[in-house]
């Protein structure tokens, strides 16, 4: 692995590591508090942190904190496919180490935050298919290449998540990341609907591919090298 490589990876388990430790934190301490941070405090949470760390590190990685949204960037041939293996390792490592963090922390605390449906698995999984697609199809709009461009784009990004997040969240928990998902499940031990959280926002994130070459100018997502 070269250097440069490295400092991606670094980068993207960082940066995931933070939306887990301070997303499903703001949960845990919602829930231990009474309610103290409030439904809009914990989408603000995780909008926030999304945010902040497009740019902290959005010219290093391209800031993508989610296995969907990188596959989706590799799919429309934005993201070299020897990058996507390494991505992901980062990802999903930084958000179990932040699930483990928080379990050490919030020792009497079980669930960690974990995404589950609220009511049925079919409603769930199509409100992550969905919203995925709008997260998916606003970083598209707003990257070139792998790389965050303009001094708003985390601000778009950001927003998106946290509107998915007060809208969604009731419903299915607003996952749209695998990695967001699959830490609190494999650390709590809660993985029965866990599918549905690795599955819908891969299909969202392929959808958002496919949308852009239709709007978009040619070449927008068919521009890289595998």
């Amino acid at each position: 692995m070269t250097k440069e490589l490295m400092k991606r990876m670094v980068s993207e388990m960082i940066g995931t590591f933070a939306l887990v430790f301070i997303g499903t934190g703001s949960i845990i301490v919602n829930e231990i508090t009474g309610g103290m941070i409030s439904h809009l405090g914990v989408a603000l949470a995780f909008g926030l942190t999304v945010m902040t760390m497009i740019y902290a590190v959005g010219d290093v990685s391209g800031a993508h904190f989610n296995p969907a949204v990188s596959m989706a960037f590799w799919l429309a041939k934005r993201l070299p496919g020897k990058d996507l293996l390494i991505y992901t390792v980062g990802q999903f490592s930084g958000a179990v180490l932040a699930s483990v963090a928080l379990s050490i922390i919030f020792v009497s605390t079980s669930n960690l935050g974990v995404t589950q449906p609220s009511g049925g698995i079919s409603q769930s999984f199509a409100m992550e298919i969905i919203l995925t697609f709008f997260l998916m199809f606003v970083i598209l709009g707003v990257a070139t290449g792998a790389k965050e461009k303009g001094i708003m784009a985390g601000v778009a990004v950001g927003a998106i998540v946290c509107l998915g997040a007060l809208f969604g969240g009731p419903i299915s928990g607003a996952s749209l990341n695998p990695a967001r998902s699959l830490g609190p499940a494999l650390v709590s031990g809660t993985v029965a609907s866990l599918w549905v959280y690795l599955l819908a926002p891969c299909i969202g994130s392929g959808l958002a591919v496919g949308a852009c070459r239709v709007v978009s100018e040619p070449g927008c997502c068919c521009s890289g090298s595998d």
